[in-house]
């Protein structure tokens, strides 16, 4: 007799719908029969050759547009139905790469940012293009998410921003650099563009447009080389005199504040749900080779502390997979999305990825650091996932600083 139950790919989420589950079973045939293999391949490639035209990058993400999951297709559905299906789609894209699962959910941003701005012409341009999201700048990582200054030192100067536009007549005209780190920055075809913006001879925060990136003026830097989530691309941007029409507008100064408050909030629960995928692939390659591996004539899953670590896996996998449902069905239905919500739960869960993956390996032994299985590169995508979409440390500062009720002051 047993007590063991053979949980759902969800976990212990509630039953998924028909819809849900014919999405989630397609998602996941696609994630393991393509993106787990390409992932693994990418991993081992130059970041050139990555996104070289021979490179099985561009397979995947054709095959990926066959899913169904378009900003566009997406906006049918009610809020919450939509946050949903998105939500149990990209847990299993991740979960086969956390890399081509980001490749997928960056190429969407410029549609799904021009929806949050109620710009339905620009979600109607951006359709079938490939996407970015060009925040981030040389001299500017984590603080380009706080535009207020809510989190800055009171006698810190921001500096020069890279990247400024200023608005004459009908078009926006952008001159600067966008740094290394935007994700899918080299081979886009659209790039969801914030940035500083002239006016009175000063820049200040700030614009959001949509930029084709095939105008005259616009030119990409070398894929960047990096640790973990080697499968997304990243690389620089440059504008020189770049004239964009106003109507590419998504949000401007007096706006722009609110705007990048939403974007983060609506950014920061996808890529949580990103590192959800990712520590449970972790926890399932644990799994299995707890059952297969012996040690002592018996297999390891049969040692009290293998066991133990297996079960804290377990566990932090369904809490941070609960925290992210939960709070992205608060931010689909509330009359305004709470940003430390979607932090926290980014947090949580990137850091859960980590604690998951490490323990993962360390279970793998000496085999978990070899390149025959999976485990470094899982480790190694983790880890990044730490710093993505603005590193954990300044979150957390951003989070604090929107607990403070000044009613209570």
């Amino acid at each position: 007799m047993t007590n063991y139950i053979d949980l759902p790919l969800s976990g212990l989420e509630e039953p998924l719908s028909e819809m849900e589950q014919f999405v989630q079973d397609n998602a996941h045939r696609f994630a393991e029969d393509v993106l787990r293999p390409v992932g693994t391949q990418l991993d081992a490639m130059s970041a050139d050759d990555g996104v070289a035209p021979d490179s099985p990058l561009w397979g995947a993400l054709e095959k990926a547009a066959g899913l169904g999951l378009s900003v566009k297709a997406m906006l049918e559905l009610p809020p919450l139905e939509r946050e949903r299906i998105l939500l149990i789609a990209a847990e299993e894209l991740s979960w086969g790469d956390g890399g081509l699962g980001g490749m997928v959910l960056v190429s969407q941003m410029p549609g799904l940012y021009s929806a949050l701005a109620g710009n339905m012409e620009m979600v109607d341009y951006c359709d079938g293009k490939l996407g970015c999201w060009g925040i981030t700048e040389p001299d500017h990582g984590s603080d380009s998410l706080d535009p207020e200054g809510g989190i800055a030192a009171e006698d810190g100067d921001y500096g020069r921003p890279n990247c400024v536009a200023r608005i004459e007549g009908d078009k926006i005209i952008v001159n600067g650099q966008k740094s290394a780190w935007v994700s899918g920055g080299t081979v886009a075809e659209v790039c969801a563009l914030y940035c500083f913006v002239e006016q009175d001879g000063e820049a200040r925060p700030g614009v959001s447009l949509i930029v084709p990136l095939d105008l005259p003026g616009v030119t990409k830097g070398k894929a960047l080389e990096k640790m973990g989530l080697r499968a997304l691309n990243q690389g620089e941007i440059y504008f020189d005199n770049v004239e964009v029409p106003i109507s590419h507008l998504l949000a401007g100064p007096d706006d722009y504040t609110d705007f990048v408050r939403h974007t983060l909030a609506e950014a920061n629960v996808h890529v949580a749900n990103m590192a959800v995928g990712i520590a449970r692939a972790a926890y399932e390659h644990a799994l299995g080779y707890a059952h297969e591996r012996k040690q002592g004539g018996q297999t390891i899953i049969r040692h009290q502390s293998v066991k133990y670590r297996l079960f804290h896996m377990f566990r932090k996998v369904e809490a941070a997979r609960a925290l992210v449902r939960r709070v992205a069905t608060y931010n689909a239905t509330a009359p305004e999305a709470a940003l430390q919500g979607s932090i926290s739960a980014k947090i949580t869960a990137t850091q859960t990825a980590f604690e998951v993956a490490s323990d993962a390996l360390q279970i793998f032994g000496g085999n978990g650091m070899t390149m025959e299985y999976p485990m470094e590169k899982l480790l190694r995508d983790a880890r990044a996932m730490l710093i993505a979409d603005g590193c954990n440390e300044v979150l957390a500062l951003k989070g604090g600083s929107l607990l403070v009720n000044p009613d209570l002051l």
